[in-house]
């Protein structure tokens, strides 16, 4: 199965090897069956590409909560080391002040690791819609010139185009 982008390559190079029509400037003759085979390919592709889209945004939530627990563990692990440390005035001042930094740095790296992950479904979000919304105008213009020269054919046999 071919992705979107070879179908819509595959429907260019139809349109490419298409003849004109006698007499007429842009109109062409079109392999019908053969753009209705390629148009339908995209419609079987757009449910794959929405899937991966799917998978990419549950890793980045499995990316996040690991983050997270890893987060909890490093400020249990700074709480146990500070209960271990706690002998004397000093030492537990220094113990609190230290916890206190992990947590810090660890809450800060959790932050920074959501903001990453955030940034980065956005993006693929971004592109997912970018990616749909050119092979919807592709489809549109490839239904408008086929349009075209069914209303082309009609007029040039004769008949009044319905």
């Amino acid at each position: 199965m071919n992705n979107i982008d070879e179908i819509l390559e595959q429907m260019e190079e139809l349109l490419d090897k298409s003849a004109l029509m006698p007499f007429s400037q842009n109109k062409m003759i079109i392999d019908s069956e053969r753009l209705r085979e390629l148009i339908d390919d995209i419609r079987l592709n757009i449910p794959q590409e929405i899937k991966r889209a799917k998978l990419i945004d549950f890793d980045c939530e499995r990316i996040i909560k690991e983050a997270e627990q890893k987060a909890e563990q490093i400020v249990q692990q700074a709480e146990e080391r500070a209960k271990a440390l706690v002998s004397g005035d000093t030492i537990v001042k220094e113990a609190k002040q230290r916890a206190a930094e992990i947590v810090s740095q660890a809450q800060a790296r959790s932050k920074e690791i959501r903001s990453a992950t955030s940034s980065y479904v956005d993006n693929m979000l971004h592109d997912a819609e970018m990616y749909f919304t050119k092979g919807l105008q592709d489809v549109k213009r490839t239904t408008q010139e086929i349009n075209k020269v069914k209303g082309g054919k009609n007029t040039a046999d004769g008949q009044n185009p319905q």
